[in-house]
């Protein structure tokens, strides 16, 4: 039995520091490298992910490294994790080169694996820092690292103005992603993430996904579409800003009718492509009956624009929408 080691990232990153490692500490056995292209599907990162393990002894230990923490790699890592539960893997994310060769390390000199995960962790957190050294950052350890009460709030009581702030509005079919981690929700400024769906809220292991994929800071939520409008209503929220994420324009549009005038733009991000459904663009596919809840989200006073990252130029959607007939 020994230690088997996936490195997964997106792009090419993975295959590049595999090639650093190798020129530390020669070429190594046991090593896999996950890649996430532009264009591929969270699906098919997923069956990388397996086929990686596969190739390990089946008594062997697995470490999966990954770049991002909440990134499609970790994600999708993360669900193997869940259901390959009988074997012993862990998780870490930041990958850097110092990460890597301790991991080397450690397998070399046949640490437990509970003893080598840790020091893995730590020198990778070592190896991050500065020259000149006054540039190093201090840490405050009185620092809190949450905010808000523990404490339910009772019911009745008003925070602020009573009303919840929906800072941005994103249909995703991947949801809680890299993407949406790192650049959606920096730029909108939410302290909470809110999925709003029923299907998701009855799938323990994509809400637990989902929940630990929220980026420092910020707290994410899976609620079904009934418990979100009772949210909205609740003056106990009034202090909460918040980024919404549907899975789909059919859940938005639900939303949006039963609260009229609380969610006045949408971002369109992704839209998978399934039986029955046109390709409007290479992240987008719509059938009717997306385009109906277009429709209908656009006379009720809802804006849209198509943009995978902050930085995109946006797209019209319903140019987009014209080729579904």
């Amino acid at each position: 039995m020994s230690i088997g080691i996936v490195i997964a990232s997106h792009g090419d990153f993975a295959a590049g520091i595999k090639m650093s490692g190798e020129m530390i500490f020669g070429e190594q056995e046991k090593v896999q490298v996950v890649t996430f292209l532009n264009g591929q599907t969270p699906e098919g990162l997923h069956q990388q992910v397996v086929d990686a393990i596969a190739t390990f002894e089946p008594e062997d230990e697995v470490l999966i490294l990954t770049d991002l923490w909440g990134g499609s790699p970790f994600n999708q890592s993360s669900a193997v994790l869940h259901e390959q539960s009988n074997r012993k893997i862990a998780i870490i994310t930041g990958l850097n080169l110092p990460m890597l060769v301790q991991a080397y390390t450690e397998r070399l000199t046949n640490s437990p694996f509970e003893a080598a995960v840790a020091n893995i962790v730590k020198e990778a957190k070592t190896g991050v820092r500065c020259q000149p050294e006054e540039l190093m950052p201090t840490v405050d350890a009185t620092a809190v690292a949450a905010s808000g009460s523990s404490r339910a709030i009772p019911e009745g009581t008003v925070i602020g103005d009573g009303k919840i702030k929906i800072n941005l509005a994103r249909i995703d079919t991947r949801l809680l992603h890299g993407q949406v981690a790192t650049a959606w929700t920096p730029d909108s400024k939410a302290d909470r993430i809110i999925v709003v769906s029923d299907n998701v809220a009855k799938d323990t292991m994509r809400k637990t996904l989902i929940e630990q994929a929220a980026p420092p800071g910020v707290h994410a939520n899976v609620v079904p579409i009934k418990k979100f409008i009772e949210i909205a209503n609740d003056p106990r929220f009034g202090g909460t800003h918040a980024f919404i994420l549907f899975e789909n324009p059919i859940d938005a549009a639900t939303v949006v009718e039963a609260l009229p005038g609380l969610i006045t733009d949408i971002n369109v991000g992704s839209m998978a492509h399934s039986t029955g459904k046109t390709m409007l663009n290479n992240v987008l596919s719509a059938n009717q009956e997306d385009k109906d809840a277009f429709l209908k989200m656009r006379d009720l006073g809802v804006k849209f624009n198509v943009r995978k990252v902050p930085s995109d130029k946006s797209d019209d959607i319903f140019t987009l929408l014209n080729k579904v007939q």
